[in-house]
Formats: C-alpha cells, sequence, structure tokens
C-alpha cells in the first residue's frame, strides 16, 4: 500500500524518538513491499522559535492532507512559563482539536522481564494488560477560562453527544478484549460526572448489555490502578482524569518510555505518539528509549493504515528484544547491557527481520 505520513518531531528527545519510530516504519516498508512518503512539519517550542507559532497553518494542512500523523513530544523548560502568551502545549490542544481525534487510546501491558523496573511488587503487576480511553477534546482542558488580579476559573463542559461517543469506542474495544469496562467519575462532586454517569449507565445498559460496568471514583481508581491493576481490562474517562491516570498507570510499565497512544477520531487518519515528554535533560544524548514511539507506529499500522499483520510483528519485534535483554538507561538493571537509543531500534528491526 501507499500512505503519506506526516511527521512531527517537535521538542526534546520528540526527533530522536520519531526517527527511530521512521526507520521502523522504513523497515516494514522494506519488508512487506509499501510505500510510505514522509512529510515533516513543525509544532511546538520549536515551531514557536521559528514562526511564533505552535502550531502554524502549514502544519494543520500537512496534518490534515495525511493518512496519519505521528507526533514525538512538545514543550521544555526554554517555553515553561505558564503565564506566557504562546505555550508549547497550546499546539498540542489545538492539533487534536482540528483533527477531531476525541478518542485517546493509551494500552498498559507489562513484559515480564521489566517487572523489576516498576516500584510495585512483581505479583501485584501479573496478569496486566489494559487499556485507558480518555476522551480528548472536551472536560476542561477545552471550556471557557477567566483570569483576573484576583480570581481565575477554568469551565468543564461536556454534552451528552460526547459522552456517548467516547463510552461506545471504550464499550466496543471492551467487547473485543475481556468484555469488562470500568467508567471513572467523580460524581460524588462534579455535575459534569454526574452528567457523565448518567449517559454511560443508560448507554450500556441499551447498547451493550453484555459488557460488565464497574463504576470508580477517580480517587478510588488511582489507589486501585496500584493495589489491584491485574482487575482493569478497559477503562473510560474524561479528558483530565484520564491524563493523570495514564501517567499513573505508566509506573506499572516502568517507565514513560514503554508505553505508546493513538487518537482517533470518526475517520481514519489518527494522531500517534509516545506517552512521555520531551525530556530536555537527556535530548540528543543518544539514550531515550525509542520503544514508546516505535510501539506508536505500530498502533498507526493498526489503526490509520489497516495494517494488522505488519503492526503486530512490530509489537513482537519489541517484545522480542526486551526479552533478548535489549535495554535503554531507563530500564536498565543492574548486569544489564544498556544500549542507545539508535542500538535498541536496530535491535527491535532485528527481531523485526
Amino acid at each position: 500500500m501507499e500512505a503519506v505520513i506526516t511527521l512531527l518531531p517537535g521538542d526534546g528527545i520528540g526527533p530522536d524518538v520519531t526517527a527511530c519510530a521512521r526507520n521502523v516504519l522504513d523497515a516494514v516498508a522494506g519488508k512487506h513491499g509499501h510505500t510510505f512518503q514522509y512529510k515533516e512539519a513543525l509544532i511546538g517550542g520549536a515551531s514557536i522559535d521559528a514562526t511564533g507559532d505552535p502550531l502554524p497553518a502549514a502544519t494543520v494542512d500537512a496534518c490534515k492532507a495525511a493518512d496519519a500523523v505521528l507526533l514525538g513530544a512538545v514543550g521544555g523548560p526554554k517555553w515553561s512559563d505558564p503565564n506566557a502568551a504562546v505555550r508549547p502545549e497550546q499546539g498540542l490542544l489545538k492539533l487534536r482539536s482540528v483533527l477531531g481525534v476525541y478518542a485517546n487510546i493509551r494500552p498498559v501491558r507489562i513484559y515480564p522481564e521489566l517487572a523489576g523496573a516498576s516500584p510495585l511488587r512483581p505479583e501485584i503487576l501479573e496478569g496486566v494488560d489494559m487499556l485507558v480511553i480518555r476522551e480528548l477534546t472536551g472536560g476542561i482542558y477545552f471550556g471557557k477560562k477567566t483570569r483576573t488580579d484576583t480570581s481565575a476559573s477554568d469551565l468543564c463542559e461536556y454534552t451528552v453527544d460526547e459522552v456517548e461517543r467516547i463510552v461506545r469506542v471504550a464499550a466496543r474495544l471492551a467487547g473485543e478484549r475481556r468484555g469488562r469496562l470500568c467508567s471513572v467519575d467523580k460524581a460524588n462532586v462534579l455535575e459534569t460526572s454526574r452528567l457523565w454517569r448518567d449517559v454511560t449507565d443508560r448507554l450500556m445498559a441499551d447498547e451493550f448489555p453484555n459488557i460488565e460496568v464497574e463504576t470508580l471514583l477517580v480517587d478510588a481508581a488511582a489507589m486501585h490502578l496500584l493495589s489491584r491493576p491485574s482487575d482493569f481490562d478497559v477503562i473510560v474517562t474524561e479528558n483530565m482524569f484520564g491524563d493523570i491516570l495514564t501517567d499513573e498507570a505508566s509506573m506499572l510499565a516502568g517507565s514513560l518510555g514503554m508505553l505508546p497512544s493513538a487518537s482517533l477520531g470518526d475517520g481514519s487518519a489518527g494522531l500517534y505518539e509516545p506517552i512521555h515528554g520531551s525530556a530536555p535533560d537527556i535530548a540528543g544524548m543518544g539514550i531515550a528509549n525509542p520503544c514508546a514511539a516505535v510501539a506508536s507506529a505500530a498502533m498507526m499500522l493498526r489503526h490509520s493504515l489497516g495494517l494488522d499483520a505488519e503492526a503486530a510483528a512490530v509489537e513482537q519485534a519489541i517484545a522480542d528484544a526486551i526479552s533478548g535483554g535489549a535495554r535503554t538507561a531507563d530500564i536498565v538493571a543492574e548486569g544489564d547491557t544498556r544500549l542507545s537509543t539508535d542500538a535498541m531500534t536496530d535491535e527491535i528491526i532485528r527481531c523485526l527481520n
């Protein structure tokens, strides 16, 4: 097949890991006879420096014209002033909105060989395999904001349609897995959460009666993610709760550098990115973990390009590399051989071939 992929390397280690993901995609293309055409564009702090805009029109056009978008990371100390009028994160939020990617899918898989990298006991991690589905274009991050010298406000708002569409995505995925869905809200305090719960209860009863549904308050969910993580199959929640809980869930895997994500809308095109940040302290040092970026590229192969077998092969190659002892600095243990970013990528490609 032929596909156009827009690359947004961004800031910090973003360019490092995006280049690794591209190398793996090239290996996939060469092995299976595909043609991937890449277009690189600016986002985040690098774009602010070059154009004054964290998401210039040229980047929006390139993303809209692509079959899929692969993002590195945005942000860093250079642009970290929260009172700045222009910030890298504004570009990411705007991109999600203009692409209409409202469903963020974050798989959390534990590689047995990396159980020691997690702060949790290995027996708690046994059998952990979950998807966290985060609503991505609504809630407090996109609500009206006000600021005076003495007060500030951020409006959290959800509509029935917004809740229904994200819950449907989560329920369908649960139906393809173990048939269990956990909806996370704060219905004892927030009106938006009471709407979320009412809509979810009705929708699940009407459309997905065979799915087992559990409802948790977000504070309880945060606790249970650490005390009984293997009980979760698919978790669905609103934007801010999902942002926080998915970073917490990354500690189950031992490192942010292991976890990918896919952001999808109603079409086939999507936005794919590792969940880690820009890690500017190690940018350009050749020690970043490329696994999350490579796994994000695998999700892109599956969800946007329809190449399920190729996606599975990339995911298996990552697992084989880990099983064979390949380790970057963030997951290395005593006695392990520490690989550079490029060497880890080369090992994944070797396993792929």
